[in-house]
């Protein structure tokens, strides 16, 4: 006698001839299928790397009807109607595919045929919540509220997976297996050399996260820092960290916009980690012209920041990072950067892509985050949870495949011509 899930009913049915019809063309499929009454569609390959498990009938639906995009998929997983069993990230290749895919008209119509008579279901997340800011785009109020939605989690929540001096951004590696703690230090050093801080000197950190990158250049440097950011929940623990170190009088952490900084040719270096994302580019000419601003004749700006491939189309409409994770987000190839940057009369020194060197942080914060799921379930609900764990492993998989790049930019402000910096980079290699 057959098991009960050995007979689909009919939306297991129809869900499983909509995907064999939408991989159709996908090979080797290297993953299985699990529906929710156990019938299954299986891999092509002998080991499969992850299983897709669509845990309610109208998943499917959800994920396909007006038309595959990052957010529809990215919610079903939120919500918890759709899981990945095994590894998350090898399951990317196949998330662009059904995103990219285009199909012809009279597959079109079978495959919405099919999925209009699965019926809907209402299913809504009781946890994290699109973002709903207001106001006027990229304004610093707009920000200030992008900016709240992502970091007032929680600092515990952040704790839990990151280094530990909570750097949020790339870090920097000699080998794939080398730690994250070495990998961050090494970053954080790695910048002070670009930058070639010396005793005494003035140095700006634009968005400053938790004080990584201040501390570190205050103890090791003896420069003066100061960082700012817009999160207060940043600011507060920062500062908290720098009076554990006893560096009140060396730097400090404040919360304010760059826009907001009126300290004309005030600094002898700055440096912005991360922040040149959250932009916009109708604002790059005056972040860039700040900064030239703010810093002396002769001083440098490092910028560091991800970017898109030039040949690649921007996203029209709204994306699961820009409704989730990082709203008002807006990437731009790293040769538009450059061009805003020497519009604002900078000279490009040096320009260095980290692209392999984020993949593998991202994964050292996936693997930390998994590790300490039942204590991060004790900070944050479930769905918030989900969203880092596919933010992670998504822009892992985006960084490993080349679709996004994160470069530093050393920038210099001339003094009269007079670069004042060596002919060589090898004291950044010591």
């Amino acid at each position: 006698m057959k098991r009960q899930f050995d007979i689909p009913d009919q939306e297991a049915a129809r869900t499983l001839a909509i995907l064999r019809l939408m991989l159709d063309d996908y090979h080797p499929r290297d993953f299985e299928i699990r529906l929710w009454n156990g019938s299954q569609l299986p891999a092509e390959t002998s080991s499969p790397r992850f299983t897709l498990v669509l845990k309610h009938p109208d998943a499917l639906r959800s994920m396909l009807l007006d038309t595959a995009t990052d957010l529809s998929i990215a919610e079903a997983y939120i919500c918890g109607k759709l899981d990945v069993e095994g590894d998350l990230e090898a399951a990317m290749p196949m998330a662009q595919h059904l995103m990219s895919r285009r199909w012809c008209a009279s597959t079109v119509a079978r495959i919405g045929w099919q999925l209009l008579r699965i019926p809907k279901s209402v299913h809504r997340s009781n946890g994290r919540q699109p973002a709903r800011i207001r106001g006027e785009l990229h304004s610093i109020e707009r920000d200030r509220q992008a900016v709240t939605y992502h970091y007032n989690v929680s600092n515990d929540f952040y704790t839990l997976w990151l280094d530990q001096r909570m750097v949020y951004s790339c870090a920097y590696f000699e080998a794939a297996d080398e730690d994250l703690d070495t990998g961050q230090e090494r970053k954080l050093d790695y910048l002070c050399r670009k930058l070639r801080l010396v005793p005494g000197e003035r140095l700006l950190d634009i968005g400053c996260g938790w004080g990584g990158l201040v501390i570190h250049a205050a103890q090791r440097y003896g420069v003066q820092a100061l960082g700012i950011t817009l999160s207060q929940n940043q600011a507060m623990l920062a500062n908290e960290r720098i009076a554990r170190a006893g560096l009140q009088s060396r730097c400090r952490v404040e919360i304010r916009d760059y826009r907001d900084m009126s300290d004309i040719s005030g600094f002898d270096k700055i440096v912005s980690v991360g922040v040149f994302e959250h932009v916009g580019e109708s604002r790059l000419q005056l972040y860039f012209g700040r900064a030239w601003q703010l810093l002396r004749p002769g001083g440098v700006f490092l910028n560091h920041g991800i970017a898109l491939r030039a040949t690649d189309r921007r996203h029209a409409g709204p994306t699961f990072i820009g409704r989730y994770v990082f709203p008002d987000g807006e990437l731009v190839p790293v040769s538009a950067a450059l061009r805003y940057a020497e519009q604002a009369s900078f000279e490009v020194r040096d320009v260095e892509s980290l692209r392999e060197h984020y993949a593998l942080t991202l994964r050292h914060w996936a693997r930390r985050l998994e590790l300490h799921q039942d204590q991060a379930l004790q900070v944050v609900d479930k769905p918030t949870f989900r969203v880092w764990q596919l933010f992670l492993h998504g822009s892992a998989y985006f960084f490993t495949s080349g679709l996004l790049n994160l470069y530093q930019a050393l920038l210099l402000k001339p003094d009269k011509g007079r670069s004042g910096l060596p002919l060589t980079r090898k004291d950044w290699y010591r």
